[in-house]
């Protein structure tokens, strides 16, 4: 692979709304081609994190840069693909009109968008629903066309909030294949998860706690380092002997 590319810079980033701090001093490097992914219970600060990512929000203090340019920055937009936590779709359009539309957002058009919509609604395995009105789709279905939707413009950098929350464990795994799919074709990929099985996955991990860092590794350095067999206790050792002071 040669020297390792960074795509994702995190310099001395933290957040404040108010008086309540929701990131701490966080820095992390993470590598062109590699599933990273950011794990911590709800309300840790991952959200705030990707979104910072993704370019939608800003640090109070510290940079990130994302392809070697200081967040947030629109002309970076075409090369990252982002995904919310909650769907942002209309319901009362087909999921091929919600395609359109997002298509039309970055500049796809004519035959080139027809190909990629059918393209991306193969990979999430929802080819047969492409003029099923949205306000029909299941939870599961809406998570997958919102992907679907991520992947249109071909993203190098994807950004994943919480990918596979409220999808059945078979349609999850699907899921992970189509990560994985797009992974070898060197994409990118940054998820937030509080599942285990699903940190396991991914590469690298980063612990989140309290808007912290408290650490960095595969899941496999992670077990070691603290002489554990699950991501769960060695999250709960980690958060522990952070926590003490």
């Amino acid at each position: 692979m040669g020297k390792q590319e960074n795509i994702v810079s995190i310099c001395g980033v933290s957040k404040s709304f108010g008086k309540q701090q929701v990131l701490k001093d966080v820095n992390l490097e993470i590598t062109k081609g590699e599933i990273f992914g950011f794990l911590g219970p709800s309300g840790a600060g991952k959200t705030t994190l990707v979104k910072q990512l993704a370019g939608l929000d800003t640090p109070s203090t510290g940079e990130n840069y994302v392809f070697n340019k200081k967040m947030p920055s629109l002309a970076l937009m075409e090369r990252i693909g982002y995904m919310a936590q909650s769907d942002a779709l209309y319901g009362e359009l087909s999921a091929k009109e919600n395609l359109q539309f997002f298509s039309s957002l970055y500049g796809l058009k004519g035959k080139q968008q027809e190909t990629r919509i059918k393209e991306v609604m193969e990979i999430v395995n929802l080819h047969d629903d492409l003029n099923k009105l949205v306000f029909n789709y299941s939870g599961g279905m809406k998570r997958r066309l919102s992907l679907a939707a991520a992947l249109l413009h071909e993203p190098e950098l994807l950004i994943l909030d919480e990918p596979t929350v409220g999808i059945d464990p078979l349609l999850r795994k699907s899921i992970w294949d189509s990560f994985y799919q797009l992974n070898k074709k060197g994409v990118t990929i940054i998820v937030t998860t509080h599942v285990m099985d699903e940190a396991e996955k991914c590469n690298r991990l980063g612990m989140i706690r309290n808007g912290e860092l408290i650490a960095v590794g595969t899941p496999e350095e992670l077990k070691q380092n603290t002489n554990t067999l699950t991501l769960e206790d060695a999250f709960l050792a980690y958060g522990g002997a952070h926590h003490e002071n």
